[in-house]
């Protein structure tokens, strides 16, 4: 959206309003951008919503549905602008009003193993650019996820400033052997089904992959927590798996974990007072496409923060109602994907529907157990 914030006055009544800790039946009153009203009951003027759900416009940390957009398919690369265009409209249309999109830092780029290309730096360019010139519809951040089993980290991250919106770096390592690949066979699975590699090139990945983190892991890790604070960004852990990976993040001041991968890695978090990231779609399908800890599993356990739609921006909406219906608590499974994610990425301007909050709102209902969006504002003005 454009800086300049709409004065126009949007009234919705007959609405079942999720506030935080509550529901109540009842209007609400946008206007110059902001919440400016929440009360009991209906008023004259207003659109009656024939009792839908209103909720604060969702907050995604974590997605992978711009790279989806960037590369349909294997080796198509579609056109940047068209690519965030189609993403921004699409996550507006399920009520996100706030993302965070994730890019990678850190690629393989020499003549071995050119695996990943750089492109951060111009992605990024491109979508602030966008948002400038007040083409995109929900507002965008950055989520630089920082590679540290690659080659070019350092030089990549020293592309980005304060100025670039950068609001989480998280750390990631994908060395074959640990975390999301701690089982080799799943990391031979991944590659194998991604680049097409034979079982004698998956071994030569892995040995080279093996040598570059032992070369370089340590420095980039450093190098990533020294750019979250020049960059004022919150820091972020990736597939932590135990208590001791959790106890490292924590001393690098991570206040966020994004997909532990085991109960221990999720319960030594909330020890060290770090917020937990489950994949939405994980709770949808009934567990981890990768067979790691199931979401529900966590929920139960109150080890359970805050969901990311990951790579279907639809489920994050869907996996709040069915946590909601989980805990018997509409109020708390929505809070996992507006306050939790708002708060604990340092935004304190949106995420709840209070008087004075942006006028960041959705509407929704409920059919079969499945919400289908009617109405998403930003700032006050429908955008979908």
């Amino acid at each position: 959206m454009k800086d300049t914030i709409p004065t126009s006055e949007t009234v919705l009544s007959n609405a079942r309003l999720v506030l935080p800790g509550e529901v109540i039946q009842g209007h609400i009153v946008l206007r110059d951008g902001l919440v400016a009203e929440i009360g009991q009951g209906s008023v004259r003027g207003g659109v009656d919503c024939d009792g839908d759900w209103i909720a604060p416009g969702l907050v995604e940390l974590h997605t992978d549905n711009l790279e989806r957009h960037m590369q349909p398919r294997p080796k198509v690369d579609w056109p940047h602008q068209a690519a965030i265009l189609a993403h921004d409209r699409e996550l507006a249309g399920c009520g996100i009003t706030t993302v965070f999109d994730a890019i990678r830092v850190g690629s393989i780029v020499s003549d071995h193993k050119a695996r990943y290309g750089k492109y951060a730096r111009s992605m990024a360019d491109e979508i602030l650019a966008m948002q400038a010139q007040g083409a995109l519809r929900i507002s965008h951040r950055l989520h630089l996820r920082a590679e540290t089993c690659s080659e070019t980290l350092l030089e990549e991250l020293g592309e980005f400033g304060p100025e670039d919106r950068v609001g989480i770096v998280s750390l990631m390592d994908h060395t074959p052997g640990q975390r999301p690949f701690r089982d080799l066979q799943k990391f031979e699975d991944y590659v194998c089904g991604k680049h097409g590699l034979s079982m004698e090139g998956v071994a030569n990945y892995c040995d080279f992959l093996l040598r570059l983190h032992d070369r370089l892991g340590a420095a980039h890790e450093s190098g990533s927590v020294a750019a979250a604070q020049r960059f004022g960004a919150v820091l972020a852990s990736h597939d932590d798996t135990t208590a001791k990976q959790v106890a490292t993040s924590a001393g690098h001041g991570i206040r966020m974990a994004e997909f532990p991968t085991t109960v221990e890695a999720a319960r030594a978090c909330h020890a060290h007072d770090i917020k937990v990231i489950m994949g939405a779609p994980n709770l949808v399908r009934g567990g981890s496409h990768s067979g790691n800890v199931a979401a529900r599993d966590l929920a139960e356990l109150d080890l359970l923060d805050i969901f990311s739609s990951d790579y279907v921006p639809a489920a994050l909406l869907l996996g709040a109602v069915q946590l909601g219906d989980l805990w018997g608590d509409v109020a708390r499974g929505i809070a996992t994907v507006t306050s939790g994610p708002a708060r604990a990425a340092g935004l304190t301007d949106r995420g709840a529907l209070e008087p004075g909050q942006r006028g960041d709102i959705i509407r929704y209902g409920v059919f079969a157990g499945v919400p289908a969006v009617r109405g998403v504002w930003v700032q006050g003005e429908r955008v979908a």
